[in-house]
């Protein structure tokens, strides 16, 4: 049995865009990479497949690609 681990990922305003946090999050290489994995339903936030690369996130979401799952915090 293993323990899903959840790291932060911090952020500076209220929100940022889906794209954005995945490139914050190491998550992806770049914006291309971003829109890809967003477009072939790679990636989910707070546990539901999200197709919108511009999807505003806030504190206390969380999104999973490739098995990692990142919660984004405000600093």
């Amino acid at each position: 049995m293993s323990i899903m681990s959840i790291e932060s990922v911090f952020i500076r305003d209220e929100m940022i865009r889906l794209g954005q946090f995945l490139k914050l999050a190491n998550l992806v290489e770049n914006g291309v990479h971003a829109r890809e994995v967003i477009q072939d339903g790679l990636v989910k936030v707070n546990g539901d497949i999200c197709e919108q690369r511009g999807r505003q996130l806030h504190a206390g979401d969380t999104v999973e690609l490739n098995g990692v799952t990142v919660q984004v915090e405000v600093e």
